[in-house]
């Protein structure tokens, strides 16, 4: 069995919590895949209790976070890309349903009054973790 820890960090303004819009827990997370070739099988899931969102104080620092931590049986992921399914919230805790696909996000909170952005998505997939590092 395979631990991989999906590495996630953003250059936010005036966001913080930056994470999916389940949450960097969500236990619905397992995926089962056949190989439509091979018809090998196998399994990629989420370990609960081991991610965290990425704050607005590690993405001034530049530092990424370990967002979720996932076993793998018979597959191991290589890439990952940001999509639709994120949230995060603004540093006076407005909350945003986030689209990254495009690799950036830019909205205004009304509320504080200050701009919102999410630009220059990175992840990082560290594998062969032989025990849980988050």
């Amino acid at each position: 069995m395979v631990f991989l820890a999906l590495l996630v960090g953003a250059e936010l303004d005036g966001l913080t919590n930056l994470q999916p819009r389940g949450g960097c827990d969500d236990p619905s997370y397992p995926y089962y895949f056949k190989c439509k070739l091979c018809s090998r099988e196998g399994s990629v899931v989420m370990i609960p209790g081991q991610g965290t969102p990425l704050t607005a104080e590690q993405s001034q620092k530049g530092e990424m976070t370990c967002l979720m931590v996932f076993e793998c049986r018979g597959y191991e992921p290589i890439e990952f890309a940001f999509g639709n399914g994120w949230k995060a919230e603004s540093v006076h805790g407005t909350p945003f349903d986030i689209d990254l696909s495009e690799g950036e996000f830019d909205e205004y909170d009304e509320k504080g009054r200050v701009p919102c952005r999410s630009i220059q998505a990175a992840v990082n997939i560290q594998s062969g973790i032989e025990t849980l590092i988050c």
